[in-house]
């Protein structure tokens, strides 16, 4: 599910389920490992500053792209089950709110971690996806990635924390054109508009990634750690709003409808957005 190797002081996570390694149970518990791991790694190596963990890459080996997002047939099943055994909407939605804190945990460890979080992306970069490369400090995207938050065919908003993270990092205009239209974004566009810090050739973006990596372990970690909380404002409670927003939005009828469109959609990538920006 994710290939985790440590080589040069940077921590290499790779993501491989096919097909575009959507985040569902198993994918969520591989990232809370992940997170374990990381954690560990800093702990084993503050003893040893020469051999401190500089940063962490996290990248797929899956050839669509990086992450296409939760893994909504799986909400979509969980919730139908549940609801054949007689379960109420309160209860169901109770443990839609179990996995969403867990996603936040592992987002906000990544967003919080002591080292700075690069991902490499390419393709598919929607959805849950998208927030997972929010929760980065740097995004270095090959040529043919794309970003989207496609949820609003839904009728969901982001529910792992992209909406205040994005709010960060980008101007108002593109916020709400990302949030209201579903369109997708160029890795071009992209890096205009300030979402990517580096744009590369197809097939590049791990390799630019851990030079990038090399480049963060020459500066002594307490300075890099420092500046990354400096450079970072606090989210919880705008994370907290999200959160409640989707919950309340997940109890609407309209959406186990069109969560049930979805499941039945047999088309190879059903996640893609209706209307996708030409450039």
């Amino acid at each position: 599910m994710i290939d985790i190797v440590v080589q040069d002081s940077v921590l290499v996570a790779t993501l491989v389920r096919e097909p575009v390694n959507e985040i569902g149970t198993p994918m969520l518990e591989a990232l809370e490992g992940l997170v374990q791991r990381i954690e560990g790694e800093i702990e084993r190596t503050a003893v040893a500053p020469s051999r401190r963990l500089a940063a962490v890459v996290i990248t797929s080996g899956v050839k669509r792209g990086f992450c296409a997002g939760a893994d909504l047939r799986e909400l979509h099943h969980q919730n139908r089950a549940a609801k054949e055994r007689g379960e109420t909407l309160e209860a169901r939605t109770a443990q839609v709110s179990t996995f969403l804190d867990r996603i936040h945990g592992v987002m906000n460890a990544l967003d919080g971690c002591q080292v700075p979080v690069i991902a490499a992306v390419h393709g598919v970069v929607f959805g849950g996806g998208f927030e997972l490369a929010l929760a980065a400090d740097l995004i270095i995207a090959d040529k043919t990635a794309r970003f989207a938050f496609p949820e609003l065919r839904l009728g969901l908003v982001p529910g792992f924390g992209g909406i205040p993270r994005l709010k960060r990092d980008l101007g108002n205009a593109v916020v709400r054109d990302l949030l209201l239209t579903g369109r997708s974004l160029g890795a071009e566009r992209a890096h205009q508009v300030g979402l990517v810090s580096q744009v590369v050739a197809e097939g590049q973006s791990l390799a630019v990634a851990l030079r990038t990596a090399q480049q963060v372990r020459r500066f002594p970690s307490y300075t890099v750690g420092l500046a990354k909380r400096f450079i970072k404002p606090d989210l919880s409670a705008e994370l907290a709003q999200e959160r409640a927003l989707f919950l309340q939005l997940w109890q609407l009828p309209p959406v186990e409808a069109a969560l049930a469109r979805f499941d039945a959609d047999t088309s190879a990538m059903p996640y893609l957005p209706a209307v996708v920006e030409a450039t």
